[in-house]
């Protein structure tokens, strides 16, 4: 199989937000549960859609719990994300070797722009799907089928690459390939559970498994 299309999760993948969702959640948490929830109760609600999460906690007050979270969220945006190691090269590498890249996220397409933007690497990106451009978000393949569709690319050639299950069983039920990151905040054995095809210790890894030789590319470029 020849891999020419790559999908990215963009939250806890691409960019180092986890500091800015604990934050957001234990705003929101504290606002309607006071002195609830700590940071480690906070764990298991990063992945999933914020509607999914909140539904399970009062299906009644979703809407304003999104908002408030929401609200937090961007305030501080820009403050707390931070850059995972080799992802911005990596990203420059699959761009200019000609891969059609693409994000594929439960964040808002806004949101996610914001945080593309910030980090730089927006331009890499042909294609971002959000939350709001599905009727149905991951685990579910349609965000996968969405991106494939608008990058003009076929299921066996494409990877989804995450750091949560949702991402590795979309590109499962999507029939792509899948890769987990090591540095997913809940740790590579919990990820391992959902068998993805690789495990990225650092996003570099990518290179070799889509056939990119750094060594020969930096003796080339001497």
């Amino acid at each position: 199989m020849t891999i020419r299309t790559i999908l990215f999760d963009l939250d806890g993948t691409l960019i180092d937000t986890n500091e800015l969702i604990i934050q957001s959640f234990l705003h929101t948490l504290e606002k309607y549960y006071p002195g609830r929830y700590g940071r480690e109760d906070v764990l298991p609600f990063i992945g999933p859609s914020l509607y999914e999460t909140f539904s399970s906690l009062d299906p009644e007050r979703v809407e304003e719990m999104v908002k408030t979270y929401r609200t937090f969220n961007h305030a501080r945006h820009d403050e707390l994300i931070r850059e995972f190691d080799t992802v911005y090269e990596t990203i420059e590498t699959l761009h200019r070797h000609g891969f059609r890249l693409g994000v594929v996220t439960t964040k808002m397409h806004d949101t996610a722009l914001m945080g593309l933007r910030k980090t730089r690497l927006e331009p890499f990106f042909s294609c971002v799907i959000g939350l709001d451009d599905v009727s149905r978000p991951k685990p579910d393949p349609e965000p996968i089928h969405k991106a494939l569709e608008a990058l003009q690319s076929k299921p066996d050639e494409a990877l989804m690459v995450g750091d949560n299950y949702h991402d590795i069983l979309a590109g499962k039920n999507a029939g792509v390939k899948t890769a987990g990151v090591a540095w997913a905040i809940k740790g590579r054995r919990y990820l391992e559970q959902y068998e993805p095809d690789y495990m990225l210790e650092k996003m570099s890894d990518l290179l070799a498994i889509v056939g990119i030789n750094e060594r020969k590319e930096e003796a080339s470029s001497r």
